[in-house]
Order: structure tokens, then sequence, then C-alpha cells
């Protein structure tokens, strides 16, 4: 295995060298779904840099006495190790490799310094019997070889946030066994972007797909800074029931500080619903089609880019298994009937069409 494979060179079976994340983007292109092209940093990346800087086994004491209910011993556990991973010097290879993968990233796609985001992918991430997702860093819109090598390293130390440390413990995982995978992504220029789930996450109906979306990226629709609209799809109809909500903030990037940052929305565009039917439509097509590749309900992340035409503008950056529905007892949702039965059953009867 090397230090960088591509998105499209890996799939469910390279967990153990790309991490959840960057995994189920490889799937999801073997799926047929578009998904921005990126590159993942391997885990042996990630070990050989231990290695070389001599600094694995001065992280393993550090953590082996740790009590986790210490908080301020935790804390300073945490820092001591960021301090040691940010502050070793990147063997010479590993850095060459992630700048010549990120040059070549530009060559594809046509763009000098494309933006990207850097995204840790842990091998621990999306298991049904534990949360680890979304307990690294993430760093969006970033331009430049020596930024994205800077931004790795930082995923790094991430695998040892004061968090990351207690729940591991907390759970039964020890440190050494979870290793860490970084995916650079090209990043989509979006209008709005989003959540959205294969069935319905408050009721666990499994004939609906859920999208929730706002202006700008995603991120203000995770962290729950804006309430979101809300798009109900009917998997057989596909009819449309949505909510618009006033969204006041959004997440964009700011050509004059060359960053992402939060402004506020204008009033005028606060009460716009952020999806036209047709990408509500693309995108529960897309959801139902990833939903059969992979068997189970999915909590997806999906993006609009605002200067592509449709549909080419729709695009899919994440897709984990749906965990709260999903690990419920399997059995009939109505009577003795599965929810396939059920979905089945609408789509076979006959529509009513009242007399004018």
């Amino acid at each position: 295995m090397g230090r960088i494979l591509w998105f499209e060179e890996v799939g469910k079976d390279a967990i153990g060298q790309v991490g959840g994340k960057n995994a189920s983007l490889g799937e999801l292109m073997k799926a047929g779904v578009k998904v921005p092209p990126g590159f993942a940093v391997t885990t042996e990346a990630y070990r050989d840099f231990l290695e070389q800087t001599g600094i694995r086994q001065r992280i393993v004491d550090i953590l082996c006495s740790l009590e986790i209910d210490d908080t301020d011993a935790l804390n300073r556990a945490s820092q001591e190790i960021g301090r040691l991973i940010e502050g070793s010097s990147l063997p010479r290879e590993i850095q060459q490799a992630i700048e010549e993968s990120y040059d070549e990233l530009c060559e594809r796609v046509g763009v000098q310094d494309v933006p990207v985001a850097v995204r840790s992918s842990a091998t621990a991430e999306d298991l049904p019997t534990a949360s680890f997702a979304g307990q690294q860093d993430t760093y969006l819109w970033v331009r430049g070889s020596g930024e994205v090598v800077r931004k790795v390293v930082k995923c790094w130390a991430s695998l040892f946030t004061p968090r990351a440390i207690a729940y591991r413990v907390k759970m039964g995982f020890p440190h050494e066994k979870v290793l860490i995978s970084v995916g650079v992504q090209k990043m989509v220029k979006a209008k709005a972007a989003g959540v959205m789930f294969t069935l319905d996450p408050n009721t666990g109906d499994p004939s609906k797909v859920v999208i929730e979306g706002s202006w700008g990226l995603g991120e203000t629709v995770v962290s729950g800074e804006v309430t979101p609209d809300c798009f109900v799809v009917d998997k057989v109809t596909m009819e449309i029931a949505c909510t618009i909500s006033p969204k006041t903030v959004e997440c964009t990037f700011d050509p004059e500080g060359g960053g992402v940052i939060h402004r506020e929305v204008p009033e005028e565009r606060q009460r716009q619903r952020c999806l036209e039917d047709e990408e509500v439509r693309e995108l529960a097509s897309l959801a139902k089609k990833i939903e059969d590749y992979y068997g189970t309900p999915q909590d997806i992340e999906w993006s609009i880019d605002g200067e592509v035409p449709f549909p080419e503008n729709v695009f899919i950056v994440q897709s984990r298994p749906e965990t709260v529905w999903s690990q419920k007892r399997k059995g009939p949702v109505l009577g003795r009937k599965s929810g396939f039965e059920l979905l089945m059953e609408r789509a076979m009867t006959r529509i009513k069409i009242p007399k004018g």
C-alpha cells in the first residue's frame, strides 16, 4: 500500500488504509454517484510519520497512565501530543507525496491551486456500536500544496483531542488501534448544501427521503447554526412537501480574506427556498440509488455547485449508515408488513383523480 490512494482506487475494503470517510467516497464512485475528485493520505503515511520522527512511543507513554476523569490532565495530555505532532519535521518523502498528489489534482481539474477540503478520516468511524465520526478536524477552502501539507498534519493531531481520547477509553478502543487517514477533496462552490436521510429521521418511515438544506456550505446545517429548509420526498410518487425556514446565516468563501466565513444572509434571500424542485428530485433519486447500493438506510451529505448547470451541479460529498432507526429491532413497521411491502403496496395503489 502506498502513502497516497486516489478515491477511485479505494472502497469499503480499504477502511484500514483510508478510514471510513475516504472509503465511503471511493465506494460512492463505484456506485456511479458523482463525487468531487480527490485523494487520501493513507494510514501508512501517518504510521511512517510517527515512526520516523520517533514520537510514537512518547505518545503511548503520555496516554498509558492518563485518568480521563481528570479534566485538567486530559487537556494537558492532548496539548502535549498536539505539540509533538505539529512540532515534528515531516519526513521529506511524505511531504513530497502529498505535494505531488495535490499538484496532480490541480492538473486533473484544470485549476491552479484548486481549493480543497482537508478532512480527517479515522479507521474507527461509522461503526454500528460507536460514533467516532466528527471527532477529528476538517479544514475547508485550503489552497496551495504547502497549506495542504500543514492541514494534513493538523488533522493527524486532531486524533488526540480531549474528546477523542476520552471517547476511545470509554468505548474500549486502544489508542494505538485507531489510525487516521486524511482526505483531500476538491471543494464544491456551494450555493446550497446540507444533509439527507433515506428514511424519515423523526419516525423511521422508510417510504420517504428527507432533505435538509441551507445557503452556502453545509457546515451551518450540520452544526445546527441554522434551521434548514426541509423537503420530504415520497420515494414512489416523488411528490415533495416542503417547509421553508428563515436562513439567517451562511458559511461561504471570502475572496478578500481568502478563507471561509459565516455571514448574514440578505433579508430577501432568508425565506427563499434553497433548492428548486428539480434539484430536490435529483437528490432524492441519488439517495434511493445510494440506499439500494448499500442495502441499508443512509445519512448523506450533499452540495449544489452554484457555477455549474443542472444536473451536473449536484454532488454527494459523504454517505454513512443511518444509526438511529437502523439499530432498532428490525421487524414489521405496521401490522405484519415490512417497510418494503408497505412501499410496494403504496406503489400499486390506484391513484384517484377527482372529476372536474
